[in-house]
């Protein structure tokens, strides 16, 4: 056995997950574990292309599809987005993040791209869940957990937005998620084609990432995944089991958390990253592009008020960018995320190592599991 299958196989005999797929690559060496289950009742062994629910590890590919479209011309770093969002072409602000969702003032300037590229429209999760215009992206608009077939359609979904007051003035601060799936939203718009087509016609099936997508196919539901939390009593209970609301198309494609995939398909869009932009002779964004979406584009004062979520970390284009080293998970210059169904994904550009960890058990909140931990410390060597 491994070394990194022993790792994980100490985490499933523990009960951390059913079943956990990892992979290390450095350099030309790729090592992947599959261990344990894909159901917790033990029927189906986990194998290494095991379709996962990859939650917020969804957001980098989404960035990197935004930035496809500004190399296209088709849009601008910034240009306001209320061109083609009109919903958020006017947008009012609560006077302060305490204040009721009627207490508002106007945006004193537009939302660009880069704000949504970056988290800094004003919409999103700060470390208080508890603010009354935060509580609306739960109630009205369903974020949070990833639950496809509870949202409602793109315009739909947009014109619900624009009744939410932004929580800050657009650049001022950095709040999680609702910007990714506002991304996707955008991508629909400017291309003209819906996000799952776009996405398939220039990311996956260029990099051969042949099982990412919003839903699995009834001849993929073998290799799908069950999803669990933790019962009150601790054990596990089941989510979302694999012919529940990822079988069939959602009505809205969630850019912040709705992808399905394999760790081979998130590691072909991690080495394209590491080529700068390049897969199979082929460029599929620019080296400038890459370094963007790789850099941290926070101001101090912006990541530390983001500590519950960016713990020595800053921001990029959909991924968080390492600028502190912590052990075991903070690698100055590591550029990737994780995701609420317990899985993470990171490239370091200065090594070329790709780290992608897929399990199947609710993994939500500020610091990362005990398997994710050993699992990063296994690859750091």
């Amino acid at each position: 056995m491994s070394g990194l299958h022993d790792v994980l196989r100490r985490h499933v005999d523990e009960g951390s997950a059913p079943g956990v797929v990892g992979l290390v690559a450095r350099g030309d060496r790729v090592e992947v574990a599959a261990v344990g289950h894909a159901d917790a009742d033990g029927g189906s062994p986990m194998v290494r292309d095991s379709i996962f629910r990859v939650a917020s590890i969804t957001k980098p590919i989404i960035a990197a599809a935004v930035m496809m479209l500004v190399e296209d011309g088709r849009i601008a770093l910034d240009d306001p987005v209320g061109h083609w969002l009109p919903e958020l072409a006017a947008p009012s602000v609560v006077r302060t993040p305490k204040s009721t969702v009627d207490d508002v003032v106007p945006a004193v300037r537009p939302i660009t791209v880069r704000d949504l590229l970056t988290f800094r429209a004003g919409y999103g999760f700060p470390s208080d869940f508890s603010l009354p215009a935060v509580g609306l992206l739960f109630s009205e608009l369903k974020q949070g957990p990833p639950q496809p077939q509870h949202v409602a359609a793109p315009d739909e979904w947009m014109a619900a937005l624009s009744r939410i007051p932004l929580l800050y003035q657009p650049g001022d601060a950095w709040l999680y998620n609702t910007c990714s799936d506002i991304q996707g939203v955008l991508i629909a718009r400017v291309s003209g084609r819906p996000l799952p087509e776009f996405l398939a016609e220039r990311l996956f099936e260029p990099l051969g990432m042949v099982d990412t997508g919003f839903e699995v196919p009834a001849a993929k539901l073998g290799r799908f995944t069950g999803y669990y939390r933790t019962d009150p009593a601790g054990g596990l209970e089941l989510v979302d089991a694999p012919d529940g609301q990822w079988s069939r198309p959602p009505l809205f494609p969630s850019g912040a958390g709705g992808l399905v995939s394999t760790a081979d398909d998130w590691y072909s869009f991690a080495r394209m990253l590491l080529a700068e932009g390049s897969a199979g002779g082929r460029s599929l964004l620019s080296p400038a592009s890459v370094r963007q979406m790789t850099a941290d584009h926070l101001t101090a004062s912006q990541r530390d008020a983001s500590v519950l979520f960016l713990e020595g970390q800053g921001w990029g284009f959909g991924g968080s960018v390492d600028i502190e080293e912590i052990d075991p998970w903070n690698t100055p210059g590591r550029y990737g995320w994780v995701g609420g169904t317990g899985t993470a994904a990171h490239v370091i550009p200065s090594t070329g190592q790709v780290t992608v960890l897929l399990s199947q058990r609710e993994a939500a909140g500020p610091t990362p599991p005990a398997l994710m931990r050993d699992f990063w410390r296994y690859a750091a060597g």
